[in-house]
């Protein structure tokens, strides 16, 4: 029987979507992209350069929910097959031979691209440009809807949902980027900058050239209102430090201490910079901490910080971390999940040298304590995983990865370890690495055998905490203290404060003295407390309000106090406490912090709010005002952890108006999993009042068609 060619065909393009592609070599891309903002929409061409390595009768690129309105092949047209996750050529591809592949596309992507919306703005009555409105989100009274921001996360394989690429790590290609823009934005994106060009009235080209060859889930851009800092390392590599202009006062302690990072990760690494330049730029609605798109690390605006949130939540540590994936992640790359610690325990330990550098070794050792107890809670609940398990999660990957490290660095010592790093860096640059590469390495330099450390921290399950605890107690000195004065208390628990007491003025580490707070203060006297809150520095004091469940009223003078302390955190607690605790005080209370903010997620001022609501006697005048901010913060423009938290504290005081029930609505369908899992359980929680039912479907005509199709589905009409 005579079989039809195109089912063969088919056939084939089934098993290609399963197989790795190694019998070509693509070498280089020239990207053109435009994302149509009214239709969140991508389109662009792109070009490929490619290598036959073996006489090959197809090749694929990944394509997902791509639609193609050019394909050529050599400037020729070419046979292709669209199966909407892989676009496929065929051909007679012969050995030796080098192609150029040209697709132009269009997509309308369902992740790794997001377009975020800006405040709602009343109908134009002046001329703005039609691209940054999206039209289809005019609401019932005519308002329109502003895209703030578009950016890309294509960690994993992501990539191809916005541009024909390959999802496979192992085939490394020098990516030049060309991206259109409206004139009112800054476009941000992998390599250097050559030009900016005008192609029409209100649009204009930015590109981008790459020196050297990436994997396709590094590509990466960022569309914004940005300014930007520029500085230089030691070394002379150009750096590119982006914010929005509304924030400029916070350029400093957001970006502090980044030259320093950047000259203590080249001499410590020993392997000078791999790339031409490098970018940081903070977006809105981030998944995650950030992310290191080569030379472009894009992350979230809540690092986006003053003075004060410094003490409490900065950006050192991921700022850290992401320039140490240029190298660890960029210039080598896993061929696989199974080797991920190469990327994310290693940027995680140089990360923390960075900070040991910057803020001391006490903060380094204590803070490698805080996750050895985090490894061993996770393995004590028999959770514990392998770091060579591919489906290990990032309390494995990240800090059980970088515990292996700091093992491994104190049984080779400092210099033959510093080497192994050199030599490994440098023989696979440009490259894909697995585990055993990088032991090979660490071997032939130290000349030891390291299959039983092999053992224990890469195959083993279990956290080893009794070793890492007598590493800890050899290396610090208030670590050991502490372990000691636990010990003490173990055996003697009535005697907490006198065990305390007569060694306190002998500690001279504040690590030590928080956690002892932290651990024992709910244990202490009210005279032992006043004096720790009067006599010690910030984080300490933080400890104790941080440790009370309830403020005594001897405490009551100096925990207000802390509503004036320079740590957001501390403001926090004390505050609700004080509120809670002293009815008398509230007025006072709230007034004194009536103009506090908090982190960049509001927390002050939504507490604030939500206290000032409750408090029957406090500015009655003034209470509506006080639910519309607080009902204002649930809207889009704002971030998910603002948003959050607003939708919290409305439920707790059952303030929910129509506005915000449809924030909460459209919250269900947000891109952050966890903030749209949060936002349907409050709904559900809803729906189940008394009243709760017909109070949502009375907003029904309210919500667009995605909201409610939404609404639909989960009232099971």
């Amino acid at each position: 029987m005579k079989l039809n060619p195109i089912l063969i065909f088919l056939l084939f393009v089934h098993l290609l979507n399963a197989q790795v592609q190694d019998k070509v070599d693509f070498i280089h891309a020239e990207v053109f992209v435009e994302p149509i903002l009214e239709d969140k929409m991508i389109q662009g061409s792109v070009a490929y350069e490619f290598k036959v390595l073996d006489d090959v009768n197809t090749i694929f690129l990944d394509a997902h929910d791509m639609d193609f309105s050019a394909v050529l092949l050599d400037d020729k047209d070419v046979l292709y097959e669209n199966t909407k996750k892989k676009i496929v050529l065929k051909n007679s591809f012969k050995k030796g031979n080098t192609h150029l592949v040209k697709l132009s596309f269009k997509s309308i992507p369902k992740q790794t691209v997001y377009f975020i919306q800006g405040k709602n703005i009343e109908s134009p009555t002046i001329p703005i440009l039609s691209s940054i409105i999206s039209a289809k989100e005019v609401d019932l009274e005519g308002n329109w809807t502003i895209i703030d921001q578009v950016w890309t996360q294509g960690q994993g394989k992501y990539t191809s949902h916005w541009l024909p690429s390959l999802d496979d790590m192992t085939d490394k290609i020098e990516f030049d980027i060309n991206i259109i823009a409206d004139i009112g934005f800054s476009v941000i994106s992998n390599g250097e900058l050559k030009s900016v060009d005008s192609i029409a009235e209100y649009s204009r080209q930015w590109k981008f050239d790459m020196q050297k060859p990436m994997s396709s889930y590094l590509v990466g851009f960022a569309i914004g209102d940005f300014d930007k800092k520029e500085l230089k390392s030691s070394s002379g590599v150009p750096i590119e430090l982006y914010y929005e202009p509304k924030d400029s006062l916070k350029v400093e302690p957001t970006y502090r201490y980044t030259q320093h990072i950047f000259d203590f990760l080249e001499k410590e690494i020993g392997v000078p910079y791999p790339w031409q330049n490098y970018k940081q730029v903070p977006v809105q609605d981030f998944l995650y901490a950030g992310m290191e798109n080569t030379t472009c690390t894009i992350f979230s605006n809540q690092y986006v910080i003053d003075s004060t949130a410094f003490v409490d939540k900065n950006y050192v540590n991921v700022n850290a971390h992401e320039l140490a994936h240029q190298w660890f992640g960029d210039l080598v790359t896993e061929t696989s999940s199974e080797h991920h610690w190469l990327h994310e325990g290693f940027a995680t330990f140089y990360a923390y040298l960075a900070e040991k550098d910057i803020f001391g070794e006490d903060y380094f050792y204590w803070h490698l304590l805080e996750t050895a107890n985090a490894l061993e809670n996770f393995s004590e609940d028999d959770q514990g995983e392998a770091l060579r398990n591919s489906g290990a999660g990032s309390l494995t990957f990240y800090e059980k990865g970088a515990w292996a490290l700091v093992m491994l660095q104190d049984k080779l010592g400092e210099t033959p370890f510093k080497k192994g790093i050199q030599n490994y860096l440098n023989k696979y640059a440009y490259q894909n690495v697995t585990i055993p590469n990088f032991m090979a390495e660490m071997e032939a330099v130290s000349g030891m055998g390291l299959s039983d450390f092999e053992s224990t921290w890469l195959h083993q399950s279990d956290f080893p905490f009794e070793s890492v605890q007598t590493f800890l107690m050899e290396k610090n000195a208030s670590i050991r203290q502490y372990f000691e004065i636990k010990s003490k208390i173990e055996d003697n628990p009535e005697a907490v404060e006198s065990i305390l007491s007569n060694a306190w003025d002998f500690f001279t580490s504040s690590q030590l003295k928080q956690n002892l707070i932290l651990d024992y203060g709910k244990n202490l006297s009210t005279l032992f407390l006043e004096k720790v809150l009067k006599e010690d520095d910030l984080k300490v004091r933080q400890a104790v309000i941080l440790s009370l469940d309830k403020v005594p009223e001897e405490l009551q003078n100096p925990a207000e106090a802390l509503l004036t302390d320079a740590s957001y955190t501390t403001m926090e607690s004390a505050l609700y406490k004080l509120w809670s605790d002293f009815p008398e005080g509230r007025g006072r209370y709230l007034d004194k912090t009536q103009s506090v903010i908090g982190f960049p997620n509001k927390n002050i001022r939504l507490l604030w709010l939500t206290l000032a609501l409750v408090t029957p006697e406090y500015r009655s005048d003034l209470k509506p005002s006080y639910l519309e901010e607080l009902s204002n913060y649930t809207g889009a423009e704002y971030h998910f952890e603002t948003r959050l938290m607003a939708f919290e504290y409305l439920k707790s005081i059952g303030g929910f108006n129509d506005e915000s029930l449809k924030n909460l609505i459209e919250a269900c369908s947000h891109h952050v999993w966890h903030f749209k899992k949060s936002a349907r359980n409050i709904l559900n929680e809803i729906l189940k009042q008394e009243g709760g039912l017909a109070r949502v479907k009375s907003i029904y005509p309210l919500l667009n068609q995605e909201e409610k199709q939404y609404l639909d589905k989960t009232l099971g009409e």
